[in-house]
């Protein structure tokens, strides 16, 4: 099973952020960027070293060792799929997927679930990268060359996600980018304002 991949490699996973600084900062600026607020879930939390960036109260992941390294970042640990949430319905104001859809076995049953468990008015924040990215092709490549967490990745455009979420009666409010080029290695942060570009879709 897929879990067992992260299980395995938790905390090689985590360390992954801590190697390629310039990289997370760019990512996280991205979730912070988003100005969540409220009762959030994090669905696909992993060590929650991205999703933490945001207020996230409850993080759901099928990993014991990836729930482990996350409820050192304060977020509760439960442990679940995201096409089976353990919640009442309309428990959060937010949920939060931070390159969790990619690895999902039924992206429209976790939407669904997702919807039943936000409150009503909440939204719903999906990090991806996408396939028609510098990095999605990137990434796919290493895919095809046996790389141990992309092999079992499916990345996806922006539209395609659009077109699930909008299946599931989300709307898309906002698009938000970083990470628009492959920077050479040993770049620093200058100029990360520039990185982060913003702007406003409807669907």
């Amino acid at each position: 099973m897929l879990h067992k991949v992260f299980e395995e490699r938790a905390e090689r996973y985590d360390s992954w952020y801590q190697r390629n600084k310039i990289l997370f900062e760019c990512e996280a600026k991205a979730v912070r960027a988003l100005n969540l607020a409220g009762e959030g879930l994090s669905i696909g939390i992993g060590t929650g070293i991205l999703d933490c960036q945001a207020p996230i109260e409850v993080g759901v992941d099928p990993s014991l060792n990836m729930l482990k390294l996350a409820s050192t970042r304060g977020a509760e640990p439960v442990r679940a799929v995201g096409e089976h949430l353990p919640f009442k319905n309309e428990s959060f104001r937010f949920a939060l997927m931070t390159v969790t859809f990619c690895f999902l076995e039924s992206p429209e049953k976790t939407i669904r679930e997702t919807r039943r468990v936000l409150k009503a008015g909440g939204y719903l924040a999906v990090c991806i990268v996408p396939r028609e990215s510098r990095w999605g092709k990137e990434y796919m490549k290493k895919a095809k060359a046996g790389h141990v967490f992309y092999s079992h990745a499916h990345f996806y455009t922006v539209q395609e996600i659009e077109t699930v979420l909008k299946s599931c009666s989300f709307e898309t409010v906002s698009v938000k980018a970083t990470l628009s080029y492959l920077p050479p290695k040993n770049r620093g942060l200058k100029n990360l304002q520039k990185i982060l570009k913003e702007k406003d879709s409807s669907a």
